[in-house]
């Protein structure tokens, strides 16, 4: 065992955070209630479990796209490039293992748009270029929000061309540590009802009709990281015809 790997967990921890636009529900059961369960279960008096105790569990109600998750194809279209969308559980793994690249946005105004530029701007900044399979991961600074029922309106937002122009590069997921992946809604919604142009509402999102690829959202931890030189994990629970799917996303360096 290589005992100089370190490994960075970019994972938040499901729980009923007011960050959560829709609520997660966790019910904790203790050790004396699934004492009384395991009663029923074997017929027999909890008070002769060991230390009269039994098992503690919970119950989570949650949507699929609540945490850290990753959205599949089938959340942005039906199809995708022309063909039948991917859900969760048709991501293929090897886009799930990839080198991680980290580009820091936090300098744009925040609710900003991340364009073609600003991504390669960034790139030059660390510097490093794109290959095939890689990973990359925008750091907003929205995390520092989680927590707070502020937290979905914070940090910046990747665009339409921005997108295309990263799966073009061969890039099959792209990570975030906001909310979402495109703009905080309140400024896509503020620039529809000035403009009434369709095309600046979710437009990362719907970019994934022309160009398939997969998304990270709610990350944590990424100043933790080098803008390079790490391999990230982000394995998605297998849930069928599912458009997105809770996944511990872990950085090894």
């Amino acid at each position: 065992m290589n005992m100089n790997r370190k490994f960075v967990d970019l994972s938040l921890a499901i729980d009923g955070s007011p960050g959560e636009v829709i609520p997660v529900q966790v019910r904790y059961f203790t050790h004396e209630e699934g004492a009384k369960q395991m009663g029923q279960i074997f017929g027999m008096d909890p008070d002769d479990l060991p230390g009269k105790l039994g098992w503690a569990g919970e119950e989570v109600t949650m949507i699929t796209h609540a945490g850290t998750h990753m959205d599949a194809p089938w959340h942005y279209a039906p199809q995708s490039q022309g063909k039948p969308a991917r859900t969760i559980d048709e991501v293929p793994l090897e886009w799930c293992c990839g080198p991680g690249i980290v580009l820091d946005f936090r300098g744009l105004p925040e609710g900003s748009e991340i364009s073609v530029d600003d991504l390669k701007n960034a790139l030059a900044a660390i510097p490093k270029e794109l290959c095939a399979g890689d990973i990359v991961l925008l750091h907003t600074g929205a995390h520092h929000w989680w927590g707070d029922r502020s937290y979905p309106e914070r940090g910046v937002g990747l665009g339409r061309e921005a997108t295309l122009w990263l799966v073009e590069q061969g890039i099959r997921v792209i990570g975030t540590d906001a909310w979402g992946l495109d703009r905080p809604f309140s400024y896509m919604r503020d620039e529809y009802q000035k403009t009434r142009d369709v095309n600046c509402i979710w437009p990362s999102h719907y970019a994934g009709r022309l160009k398939e690829y997969c998304q990270l959202e709610k990350l944590a931890n990424l100043g933790s990281l080098p803008p390079s030189g790490f391999q990230v994990f982000c394995f998605p629970i297998k849930i069928r015809k599912a458009s997105a799917g809770w996944t511990r996303v872990v950085a090894m360096m």
